[in-house]
């Protein structure tokens, strides 16, 4: 999200100030956009609301065949657990042709589309997102948070753990839930 968020703020606002992917801080990009000017704060929801931008984004890299990977594993189902936009016009389809653009379309049944990760089910949940909140109090799952430049600086507290990029051990983070 992040890299392709800039490139395309850059793209179309090119005389605007932007913040660069080590400078970035908070999960919600438009809160520090607005810090630098209360235009740049619509400006950058206007990218992420834009016809492509979903389905335009790269992969993180080592996350599709980690996921394969994963999904092969015996005794592990693997889902794609995302929450789409408030102004959802492309987003919840081009999330779904993403996933089928990069996983195929037998990983359509795996997709969770939901805006409270909190009612889910399931052991853990990889998530770059530090703070999940929802209805659900104490979730199910164990959030292990995924490393960005947005959360790379925050101090987790144990037994709070990180998954530093999909080439990282994750497969030591599944088989301590077995």
């Amino acid at each position: 999200f992040e890299g392709g968020f800039l490139k395309k703020f850059r793209a179309r606002y090119p005389n605007k100030p932007y913040i660069a992917l080590e400078d970035r801080r908070g999960f919600w990009v438009s809160e520090q956009y607005g810090r630098l000017g209360p235009e740049l704060s619509e400006k950058a929801i206007s990218i992420w609301e834009s016809k492509n931008f979903f389905f335009e984004l790269d992969p993180l890299p080592g996350a599709v065949e980690a996921v394969k990977e994963m999904a092969n594993l015996a005794d592990t189902d693997v889902f794609i657990c995302t929450s789409p936009i408030k102004k959802y016009r492309y987003c919840p389809y081009e999330k779904y042709a993403w996933v089928e653009k990069h996983f195929g379309p037998e990983f359509l049944e795996q997709i969770v589309l939901t805006r409270d990760k909190t009612v889910v089910s399931a052991d853990l949940l990889i998530d770059d997102r530090p703070d999940i909140t929802g209805a659900e109090q104490n979730p199910s799952w164990e959030h292990v948070l995924f490393t960005a430049c947005h959360n790379k600086h925050l101090q987790l507290k144990p037994p709070s753990r990180r998954l530093h990029s999909w080439t990282d051990d994750w497969k030591a983070i599944l088989d301590s839930k077995r």
